[in-house]
């Protein structure tokens, strides 16, 4: 009966376009599933694939307890709450708008400035990549995307699109940097294939691989959008979790230097979710140098606005310069400070990890603990971790990494100083003992780098 019911329902909820079968959000089930605590289930499956920013929780909770009146919800702020609770216009909180203009412009250093409005905001990053989309192809029209990129990109831009996704070949020979060649052979690809390609969508900083863009690389990638007219989509939501040098460079700096570029084909993604920790206020914002792209994309953000509440306290928080500020540079330091002993503890037991400068995670290079050089064989060391080391993280097959044996590893984790009962390995892979380099974070071995890293 139930099979026979699914009929009933329509293409899209009868497939599986939401890729939940990915070990990307396989990986997710697993840990809720069996959750670590450090004492209701010290033997849990400990979260480390979600890359989520807690590093700096406690100077927002601060500064909420000092500007009570900023939310509408309390003694101090409940006499705004008639204005705020019945505010539907989609263009946003005008006093919103500004105060993320003004972020990112912050975030990039003051080189560029942003106009408010342009900024349309949308649910999350998620539904800021969508409705770009919806606003820039064609059901089977398609986007080239570079490897390795975020599994959530074959969910946000093809579920309900239709939108196709075409990977632009990028290898380790080179430190998985964008190349013109490459992006030439991607293009020609889908011109033998018949399809037509609409755009470029570029992460900078890069998800998974926590680096930058350079500017040689950004410059080389508008003028090949130009040549080719397609459009150019600049994730940019880790912008502020850049914690060393080389700086982050948007590609909205890059257009201003750039005199024959159409920015009409223009647009950048950005999020409150990374640089400010704030995933679960599902602050997109979509900001396009297109007139027609931003009135369509804001007649369509009526499907996942950001509530007037959250706007009212974002405004207000992001008008204190002040707090702003030294948020940005805490985050910064505290994020440094934790790569620096996530790669020491890594490197103690023959874990290498790619040099970055960015993100909330580690693209660490398992290839030596593979058997063949396969993504068969990463996949079974993947269940290894998962299953048996209790730790999630997500191989590099499911960011459409070409070469197998490559992870990434969120460096901001929450585990037991305690130690719990050992659990440690003995799986060979080519004669190596999988316990002589990943160590259960349960183990009371001290040298374990997942133990001194999350304590």
């Amino acid at each position: 009966m139930e099979q026979a019911g699914e009929f009933l329902l329509s293409k899209i909820a009868r497939g599986d376009g939401h890729g939940e079968n990915s070990p990307y959000f396989e990986g997710w089930k697993a840990y809720e599933d069996d959750p670590f605590h450090p004492i209701k289930n010290p033997n849990g499956v400990i979260q480390m694939g979600l890359a989520e920013n807690q590093l700096s929780c406690d100077l927002v909770q601060q500064w909420i307890t000092s500007n009570p009146e900023a939310s509408i919800c309390t003694a101090e702020g409940v006499h705004e709450f008639k204005d705020v609770a019945n505010f539907q216009d989609y263009h946003g909180l005008p006093l919103f708008r500004q105060g993320v203009a003004k972020l990112m412009g912050r975030t990039r250093g003051n080189r560029v400035r942003f106009d408010p409005d342009r900024i349309v905001m949308s649910g999350g990053a998620t539904g800021a990549h969508e409705v770009t989309a919806f606003c820039l192809a064609d059901p089977g029209e398609a986007f080239l995307v570079p490897t390795p990129y975020y599994p959530g990109f074959d969910r946000d831009l093809r579920w309900r699109t239709g939108v196709k996704l075409l990977p632009v070949i990028c290898e380790s020979t080179n430190n998985f940097k964008l190349t013109k060649k490459a992006l030439e052979s991607a293009l020609e690809k889908a011109k033998e294939d018949n399809i037509t390609v609409k755009g470029l969508l570029i992460t900078n900083p890069s998800n998974p691989l926590a680096t930058i863009m350079d500017r040689e690389t950004l410059k080389m990638v508008v003028k090949f959008i130009n040549h080719n007219h397609i459009h150019l989509v600049s994730d940019e939501i880790y912008a502020a979790t850049v914690f060393s040098n080389p700086g982050f460079t948007s590609i909205a700096e890059i257009i201003e230097e750039e005199e024959e570029c159409d920015r009409n084909l223009i647009h950048i993604v950005y999020s409150l979710s990374k640089d400010m920790g704030f995933p679960g206020f599902r602050v997109g914002i979509i900001y396009s140098y297109n007139d027609n792209v931003v009135n369509c994309a804001r007649k369509m953000s009526s499907f996942g606005l950001v509530s007037t509440q959250t706007q009212h306290l974002i405004a207000a928080m992001l008008s204190d310069d002040e707090f702003v500020e030294r948020f940005l540079a805490e985050s910064a330091r505290r994020l440094a400070k934790r790569y620096g002993i996530f790669c020491r503890g890594l490197a103690k037991v023959g874990i290498k990890c790619f040099q970055s400068n960015a993100g909330l995670f580690l693209w660490m290079d398992l290839r030596p603990l593979l058997k063949k050089q396969t993504f068969q064989e990463e996949m079974a060391l993947w269940r290894v971790i998962i299953h048996k080391v209790k730790i999630n993280v997500s191989p590099g097959s499911s960011f459409h990494c070409c070469e197998p044996g490559w992870f990434r590893n969120k460096d901001v984790t929450v585990a037991s100083k305690k130690p719990c009962s050992p659990r440690n390995l003995m799986l060979s892979f080519s004669s190596i003992r999988m316990d002589d380099f990943l160590m259960s974070p349960h183990s009371p071995i001290p040298q374990s780098p997942l133990v001194k890293a999350t304590t």
